[in-house]
C-alpha cells in the first residue's frame, strides 16, 4: 500500500482561500467512488491561523504506478484544476507501508 499525502498553500485573500480549500476538498471527497485504484481519501484544510498551509491529503493506493493512475484520471485532473489558479505551493510525500 502507498500513502500519497499532498499538502497546498494557495493564495489570495482568507474568503477565496477557504472558498477554494472547500470546493476542492468536495472534489477530492468524490474520487473514491470515480477511480478504481483509489483505496481512500481523507482531505483537511487548515484550522490553526498561525499556520501558512491551507490544505492536506491523503489517498491510498495500492501501488506506485496507482499514484501515477490517480494522478492522471480525468476526475483527479478536474479537481486539481479548482485551485490551479490560487496555487501558491504544493509538497508531497508518497511512501509504501
Amino acid at each position: 500500500m502507498v500513502k500519497h499525502i499532498v499538502t497546498f498553500k494557495l493564495r489570495g485573500t482568507d474568503t477565496e482561500r477557504r472558498a477554494a480549500a472547500e470546493a476542492f476538498r468536495d472534489a477530492l471527497m468524490a474520487l473514491p467512488e470515480q477511480i478504481d485504484c483509489l483505496r481512500s481519501m481523507e482531505v483537511g484544510l487548515n484550522a490553526n491561523p498561525a499556520e501558512d498551509w491551507d490544505v492536506v491529503l491523503t489517498a491510498v493506493v495500492d501501488t506506485m504506478d496507482d499514484v501515477a493512475r490517480y494522478a492522471a484520471h480525468p476526475a483527479h485532473v478536474a479537481a486539481a484544476a479548482i485551485i490551479a489558479p490560487l496555487k501558491e505551493a504544493r509538497a508531497c510525500v508518497d511512501y509504501e507501508y
